[in-house]
This record gives structure tokens, C-alpha cells and sequence, in this order.
């Protein structure tokens, strides 16, 4: 049975959520058997009191997905984090939408920062590529301890601290606000095949 989902910004009576939130997070790397820094509720509902965080739900109030912002040296870079869909709602095109807000979302309260996200999906990956991220090396991240510290509650934190924070399992991807408004793929196909021809190469 279709419902008619909600997708927008999170506020402060969206905090009962955290919980339902961080459990599904955590369910879902064990599933996928990949790493995630961990997140408590508390965190995610500081993210949702702050205005930093997109929801999705049902009409009827059942929780459908989130993702939230995270800014790091003083605003220069920001991270779309902890994207999370329920099990029943995946597949559904949710989880492009709420990238899509976040991403709006970022750019209005951080226009000049560079953009960037490590993830181990090729969906999302996808979906960073169509909103004009490239992939990088790790070194065009942010240099911000207090980001690589989050990692530590990753299964794959000694991959990362072997290669001496260069290279993990996680694909990076970056958006330049300047560089990509002075060079605009012509389409998001464009984007799309430029993203995949440097994925079969790696």
C-alpha cells in the first residue's frame, strides 16, 4: 500500500525519533556487515534540535528515514551524515529525496563550504555523483581530528590507521561549490558516466 511520505527539515519534536534512528543505523551495518562510526541518540537529537537534520515519515507519523549535517574547521567543510532509511521504505527513491534536502539544506546555512562524504554504497554513491560531488583522495578532506576520531568506532579503523588515513574501505566524494558552478556537467547522465567510468577504474 503506497503512503504519501513527508520529507523535510527535522525540529525539536522530532528528538522521540533518535532512538529508532541510531538502533536502525547500528542494525544496519551488522546486516551489511560494513563499518559505520557509531551515533547515540543523544548526538542525533542535538542534530535535530540544532536544525541540522532531514526526517522523513509517513502522514501518519511513522519514522521513514534522516540524515543529518556536520561541520567541520570553522564551516570550510560539511558532511551529509548517518543517511539511514527503515528496512520497509528502501528501494523507494526515500533516500534520493532526502539527500536532496540535506544537500539544500547544507548549501543555504554553509554556502562557501566544500561538501564531502565517505560511504562504502554505490547508491549513494550515485546519488552524491547526480548532486555534483567527484570522488577524491583522502587528503582533500578535512585534516579536523574530531572527524577522523569519529571513525574509531568503525570495524574498519585499523585499515584506516594502517594506510596512515589515505585510504579505507569508504569511497570519498567532494563538492566544490565554485568549481562546480564554473564547470557544470550538461546533464546529470554526464554526471553519472563520469562517476562510473572512475568506479571501474578503481
Amino acid at each position: 500500500m503506497e503512503q504519501n511520505i513527508i520529507v523535510r527539515i527535522a525540529h525539536s519534536g522530532d528528538t522521540s525519533y533518535a532512538s529508532a534512528i541510531t538502533d536502525e543505523m547500528a542494525s544496519s551495518a551488522k546486516a551489511r556487515g560494513t563499518g559505520i562510526a557509531k551515533r547515540s541518540p543523544e548526538y542525533v537529537a542535538q542534530k535535530i534540535e540544532e536544525g541540522k537534520a532531514v526526517i522523513a515519515h509517513t502522514e501518519f507519523g511513522e519514522w521513514v528515514g534522516f540524515c543529518y549535517i556536520e561541520a567541520w574547521q570553522h564551516g570550510q567543510f560539511v558532511a551529509n551524515s548517518g543517511l539511514i532509511v527503515a528496512p520497509s521504505f528502501r528501494k523507494s527513491g526515500i533516500a534520493k529525496k532526502i539527500k536532496q534536502t540535506i544537500f539544500q539544506l547544507s548549501r543555504e546555512k554553509y554556502p562557501d563550504a566544500k561538501l564531502f562524504g565517505l560511504t562504502t554504497g554505490l547508491a549513494v554513491m550515485k546519488i552524491n555523483s547526480e548532486l555534483g560531488y567527484e570522488p577524491v583522495t583522502y587528503s582533500e578532506l578535512t585534516d579536523d581530528e574530531e572527524f577522523w576520531a569519529g571513525c574509531k568506532s568503525c570495524v574498519n579503523y585499523d585499515i584506516l590507521m594502517s594506510k596512515d588515513r589515505k585510504n579505507c574501505m569508504c569511497t570519498a566524494m567532494l563538492y566544490e561549490p565554485k568549481a562546480t558552478q564554473e564547470d557544470v556537467p550538461t546533464s546529470s547522465r554526464d554526471k553519472q558516466n563520469k562517476f562510473f567510468n572512475w568506479f571501474r577504474k578503481k
